[in-house]
């Protein structure tokens, strides 16, 4: 019989029978190829998010990918047997924030597959239909899994609008910033800056596009027309915003703890530095990364180091909180 992970309640879960839900109106079943792991799942399961961002019981995965098998009343037919991936937020369409494109922003309140809905950590995901991307019939499923990380780096890309010929930077060295060089080098940039805290990067950094890689304890420029900011500390916001130039352009996509030292306003004003944050993607950002993926510019597949069964998911989440530089991103086959 095939299971689904089913996290009960903060650091409980068990595996649980699985039997499909067939898809309702303006909805799809699709059959899970691969699932990713991230720092939010590992949240879930320790019962450190934040009150009303998860709902238990619940089966948690919002990066994955798969193969639509049924889809419900008014989807078109076509969509069956297509490769798929899915946005999770799952916004009202409504309200004057969905109207303007902004789902993440959408005012009836949040609700997302894999932390207050049934999410991908089984073997089929039923979900609104107009929440999928069709990918090209001969995408590696394997790679796509990730590309829910890469939509919301996607969102920064699109807001830090790096024009051919900028001076470019990313700070953080994780799975985002990955994504974030590989979106940059897509723009023709006259140079590519990776700032980092581990040095076993540089190669890695340098196989994606960048021209330049350099520890944060190292003397840093402060020139840069962009710099999108991917470590989620307080501290690498502040590294950003110093190697601008006055009137360059910053992306903020990591959540620092509450409560922690910021930018200094003073110097965002005097410089008149222009920040833009990104929590999630909307529609646009997907469609964007689902068109890089196809036309070849992102390689999703360099970053996976491990792919495991469904059922070894106390292993995965361990290999996720170890803090070993070996481990990069954790994939589940159900």
């Amino acid at each position: 019989m095939s299971s689904a992970v089913v996290v009960d309640a903060p650091g409980s879960f068990h595996l649980a029978g699985h039997t499909p839900r067939d898809p309702g109106p303006g909805e799809a079943l699709v059959r899970v190829h691969a699932v990713g792991i991230c720092g939010s799942d590992r949240e879930v399961y320790q019962g450190n998010r934040p009150e009303g961002y998860v709902r238990y019981p619940l089966t948690p995965g919002h990066e994955w990918s798969g193969t639509v098998e049924r889809v419900g009343a008014g989807v078109p037919a076509s969509l069956t047997g297509r490769k798929v991936v899915g946005e999770g937020f799952r916004n009202c369409q409504v309200c004057d924030r969905c109207h303007a494109g902004e789902t993440t922003l959408c005012t009836a309140g949040y609700a997302e597959t894999g932390f207050t809905e049934p999410g991908a950590m089984a073997p089929t995901l039923t979900l609104p239909a107009r929440l999928l991307h069709p990918l090209p019939d001969g995408a590696d499923l394997t790679a796509a899994a990730l590309l829910e990380p890469a939509a919301c780096i996607a969102a920064a890309a699109l807001k830090a609008d790096a024009r051919p010929g900028e001076r470019v930077a990313v700070v953080g060295t994780g799975t985002l910033g990955m994504f974030a060089v590989q979106f940059l080098a897509a723009g023709s940039p006259a140079e590519l800056l990776v700032v980092g805290s581990r040095p076993d990067r540089e190669a890695l950094s340098r196989r994606f596009g960048a021209t330049g890689f350099r520890t944060k304890d190292q003397e840093l420029p402060g020139d840069f027309d962009v710099v999108i900011e991917t470590a989620g500390s307080a501290d690498a916001a502040r590294t950003s915003a110093g190697l601008l130039r006055r009137g360059g352009r910053l992306v903020l996509t990591g959540i620092p703890a509450p409560g922690a030292a910021g930018l200094d306003p003073t110097d965002l004003v005097v410089r008149q530095l222009e920040v833009h944050t990104v929590f999630g993607a909307p529609p646009e950002a997907w469609a964007h990364t689902v068109r890089v993926f196809g036309a070849g510019l992102l390689d999703p597949l360099p970053l996976v180091t491990h792919e495991l069964q469904l059922a070894e998911f106390s292993r995965a989440l361990e290999l996720v909180g170890s803090g070993d530089p070996k481990v990069g991103k954790v994939l589940l086959h159900p």
